[in-house]
């Protein structure tokens, strides 16, 4: 597709998107629409999405393009004390229905729907640690400096990504990434779990 042809349709869908009353984003090849309103007005907020859909459903085919109904996800987003009036109703997208999420993937970020980050925290916390498990059958046989690199290489990463997400989260949750950094700081250190880790963090100069 040559750029001045891309660059038309995306115009167009755009267009076609916020004539229902939503805000789309687009990245590559991926789609979001984003719509907000107040707890009495799911239900209508809800068919403006249907309907919006269906439109977006029918613009496709006319395009010879697919909506990609496996890679769709949905997800309502409510503080704690509103969930009990969020749907939990399947919706209808397109030709088919889908459930909504209780948390979605966007860009490599986990949003819940109470926007807690809880679940980007869980998946960060287990990937890091499954590395480390698989870093530390190596950490006799690679220098210490090799070893160190290679932790700062593949866990610290996962880590840091959109660490900016991550401002004012519970102290519960900041824990369970601090755990990260002094377990990757003992392994480094060749430190046991009964000891002290926070001289090995400032000579990393880790925080």
């Amino acid at each position: 597709m040559s750029p001045i042809l891309f660059i038309w349709y995306t115009g167009e869908l755009i267009g076609l998107i916020e004539k229902h009353g939503f805000r789309p984003h687009l990245y590559a090849d991926d789609t979001q629409v984003y719509g907000r309103c107040t707890p009495s007005a799911i239900p209508d907020l809800q068919q403006r999405l249907s309907a919006c859909i269906d439109e977006v459903h029918s613009w496709m085919r006319s395009n010879q393009l697919q909506l990609n109904v496996n890679k769709s996800e949905l997800l309502w987003c409510a503080t704690a004390r509103r969930q009990h009036q969020l749907l939990t109703c399947p919706i209808r997208l397109g030709p088919d229905t889908i459930t909504p999420s209780t948390a979605v993937r966007d860009l490599g970020i986990y949003i819940d729907l109470d926007l807690s980050m809880q679940t980007h925290v869980q998946r960060s916390v287990a990937g890091c640690f499954a590395v480390l498990c698989q870093l530390c059958s190596i950490w006799r046989l690679v220098p210490s400096t090799v070893y160190q690199s290679l932790v700062t290489a593949l866990v610290l990463p996962r880590l840091e990504y959109s660490n900016a997400t991550l401002a004012g989260l519970p102290a519960y949750l900041l824990n369970r990434l601090q755990s990260v950094l002094n377990a990757a700081a003992r392994s480094i250190a060749g430190l046991r779990c009964s000891e002290h880790i926070t001289d090995a963090l400032v000579s990393f100069n880790w925080l």
